[in-house]
């Protein structure tokens, strides 16, 4: 198991989760509308695949819903 902080929460994930798009995977997260932050730095959409996370790494997954 891997021990994470996902939003400010201390969160164990498994072995598998490698990446951000795991990450985001993980926690059924499909919103494209999306920032995320990874141990301080804001990574560009195309970086979700190949950004791996290691154990201790803090990630901040910030949605955008609409409303009115």
């Amino acid at each position: 198991m891997l021990e994470l902080t996902v939003n400010g929460n201390r969160t164990q994930v498994p072995e598998h989760v490698k990446t951000i798009s795991d990450v985001k995977q993980h926690f059924h997260i499909e919103n494209q509308a999306m920032i995320v932050e990874h141990n301080g730095e804001i990574l560009d959409k195309s970086a979700h695949t190949e950004q791996e996370v290691a154990d201790g790494d803090k990630v901040e997954l910030v949605q955008f819903v609409g409303g009115g």
